[in-house]
């Protein structure tokens, strides 16, 4: 792939400043947004999915609308604090060891997607528990949502043009002004097209058109296995982290590795789904 190729397929990065605006120090940024509004927006379907009372067996979902309200905290709680510890352990140690208060600026490298789900996941066990709600059918319901947040999340990696892929000569290639001089894919919205809106409606069609719910783990499991499979294939255009580049043989990075488990849990979930029904 030679230059003059790489430049016709220039496509203009648009130009949308990260911060929406500021009030003195505060800054509301596109990023944070984006969490806000896809917690918002799975939470309303997820009550959605609670009180349709035809998706459950019985007629009856195993948890209240309230119960789902209540649970709302807990799950922010989840993804905020373990996004961002499993962002700085698996991406990023190195730097916040030598500066603590990078921990802070979330800004600065951002949230990952497997500490949230770790986060999430501890919420959701400590809060069945508390509530005598079955496990997996909590999962089944926040495994719905999760592509909705995904979605906006990878909208805003796209305007803080970053995450971005490797060079390409695509008709659809952008030029990201963190990125260097060259086309790159656009691996932002790979992720957002794959993991939210492919995701997002192949589990609402598991669960409206096949009864997915009447097997508790089933629509939890399709989403581990879906996001992992995603994430897989999208690490194979994407720009390794440039502090951690790739682990293995010039092809393994962190992002596969971290979703072969999901992967494993998710088909393993499937597969056990009936026997729990």
């Amino acid at each position: 792939m030679d230059a003059i190729s790489l430049k016709l397929s220039l496509l203009s990065f648009p130009e949308i400043d990260p911060v929406i605006f500021s009030l003195g120090p505060l800054a509301v940024r596109w990023y944070g947004l984006a969490y806000v509004v896809g917690i918002v927006l799975g939470w309303r379907y997820a009550r959605r999915i609670v009180e349709t009372g035809r998706l459950w067996p019985g007629g009856k979902a195993p948890m209240t609308l309230t119960d789902l309200d209540d649970f709302l905290l807990w799950g922010v709680l989840g993804i905020v604090a373990g996004g961002r510890i499993g962002y700085i352990l698996f991406y990023d140690f190195a730097a916040v060891a030598a500066n603590p208060l990078r921990a802070l600026e979330i800004w600065n490298g951002g949230m990952s997607f497997h500490g949230g789900l770790i986060g999430t996941l501890l919420a959701m066990v400590l809060f069945a528990r508390a509530r005598s709600i079955p496990l997996f059918n909590l999962f089944d319901v926040v495994g719905a949502v999760v592509p909705i947040g995904l979605f906006f999340g990878r909208l805003a990696n796209f305007i803080n043009a970053e995450l971005w892929g490797k060079l390409t000569n695509v008709p659809w290639a952008f030029v990201f002004p963190t990125g260097g001089p060259f086309p790159r894919h656009p691996t932002q919205l790979y992720e957002a097209g794959l993991e939210g809106l492919v995701l997002v409606a192949a589990l609402a069609f598991l669960i409206y058109r096949r009864g997915a719910l009447a097997r508790p783990g089933l629509v939890a499991g399709a989403f581990a296995t879906g996001y992992g499979m995603a994430r897989i294939f999208v690490e194979i255009f994407r720009e390794p982290d440039a502090h951690i580049g790739y682990l293995s043989g010039g092809w393994l990075t962190m992002g596969m590795l971290l979703s072969l488990p999901l992967l494993a849990a998710g088909l393993w979930a499937m597969a056990t789904s009936r026997a729990r029904a």
